[in-house]
């Protein structure tokens, strides 16, 4: 067993129960997960989600993919196949993690997907449009997605003016700043705040934090006034 001290292990905050980094989007017919992590099952179960029409996948990233043998019992309710969104380099990834569920002989009970390549800048997941942004994680390529005014980026530390310009407009945006130092591969508290303010986002959510950056209550007050940390079960309307 190993204990943690650290003060945001052992905060009575609840927004500092840091699960890892996904979302759900819902329009009227439609509901999509992006990412499904190793904490999947515990979120849907805890935010009550009974129905799932597909997944979208930022990148290959274990802590992004691991949860997607969960979607079983959506299956198994929904007596359908759930559509999954993916680049071809995590579609790669997937089927290589989850042998069992791309085999052309599969045993009964395992996960029923249909597979979509992203390719284009904007498809439909239902009756979603989603407008990709690509992003990079080092030298990982990584997809950023736009949902109306709303833009969501995690697992990045660089995004090149051509993507930015996909963001500018939203009125919300969700960007990862794993700490206040510098990181090879993600951005830092600095860098995440600069960039919502240079697109001029009227709201900025700061997502994929590690406990290295800090409390919840501590960070929020030392953020400007627009910006904020995003915490495990906030809601959005856009």
């Amino acid at each position: 067993m190993i204990a943690c001290g650290c003060h945001v292990c052992t905060s009575p905050d609840p927004k500092d129960k840091r699960l890892r980094s996904s979302i759900l989007v819902e329009s009227g017919t439609t509901t999509l997960v992006v990412d499904t992590t190793p904490d999947f099952r515990t979120q849907m179960l805890r935010e009550h989600v009974n129905k799932l029409d597909a997944v979208i996948y930022t990148h290959l990233h274990k802590d992004h993919i691991a949860g997607l043998d969960d979607i079983k019992a959506y299956n198994f309710f929904q007596k359908k196949a759930i559509d999954i969104y993916a680049n071809e380099l995590t579609q790669s990834a997937l089927k290589k993690e989850f042998s069992y569920i791309f085999a052309d002989k599969k045993y009964p009970g395992v996960p029923s997907v249909n597979v979509h390549t992203i390719a284009d800048e904007t498809f439909l997941a239902g009756d979603i449009p989603v407008t990709t942004v690509l992003v990079y994680h080092l030298h990982m390529p990584v997809l950023g997605f736009r949902f109306g005014k709303f833009t969501y980026i995690t697992d990045a530390n660089r995004i090149d003016q051509a993507e930015k310009d996909k963001i500018q407009g939203s009125d919300t945006l969700v960007i990862n700043a794993l700490r206040k130092t510098e990181h090879i591969s993600h951005f830092s508290l600095q860098e995440a705040i600069t960039l919502i303010q240079e697109l001029n986002i009227p709201n900025g959510y700061i997502t994929n934090i590690s406990h290295q950056l800090g409390t919840h209550e501590e960070i929020n007050n030392e953020l400007p006034r627009n910006i904020q940390l995003a915490w495990d079960g906030l809601k959005l309307n856009f």
